[in-house]
């Protein structure tokens, strides 16, 4: 799962208080780009719906760093949810870190699509997704008729997988 050997990514469950703290950071930060709360359509990722759950440690330093975690949404198919990096460590590689992380672990679950919604407040989302092989798709389960978000997907195999984590 190791793919920046500045990195420790660990695999926690989605009750780790680490992991909890941030996911709240990432909150956040959005409700503060959108300028609101609400701006999640359906229902929040859970312990029950995530396949795993990863946090990002520095080795150094041995601090969090980042976080991801994958929502199953059929048999084969996963929603990127969570990807979050604190912002001073942001444009290090730890964003494709995690993603390569999380490709990696779909593959070995048999998860062989994976998608991804970014909001309107977050090009910086946008363009990580199709800088990182996501293609545009339209917009999927709660995210139908919500203007302010774009959608992406990835077809994941032992290439693709092994091609993020050189990225």
């Amino acid at each position: 799962m190791q793919t920046n050997p500045r990195l420790n990514i660990r695999q926690v469950p989605w009750s780790n208080p680490v992991g909890a703290d941030l996911r709240h950071a990432q909150q956040a930060e959005l409700d503060a780009r959108f300028g609101r709360p609400d701006h999640e359509p359906g229902p929040p990722p859970s312990g029950a719906d995530c396949a795993v759950f990863l946090v990002a440690y520095d080795k150094g330093s041995g601090q969090p760093v980042g976080c991801g975690g994958l929502r199953l949404l059929d048999g084969s198919t996963a929603e990127i949810k969570r990807l979050y990096v604190l912002p001073y460590t942001r444009g290090s590689g730890v964003a494709s870190s995690i993603l390569a992380a999380l490709e990696a672990e779909a593959f070995r679950q048999g998860i062989t699509r994976i998608k991804a919604e970014a909001g309107s407040a977050q090009p910086d989302g946008r363009n990580f997704y199709r800088n990182s092989g996501f293609e545009a798709i339209p917009n999927f389960g709660p995210y139908i008729g919500v203007e302010h978000s774009s959608c992406y997907a990835k077809t994941i195999n032992a290439h693709s997988a092994a091609q993020t984590a050189m990225a």
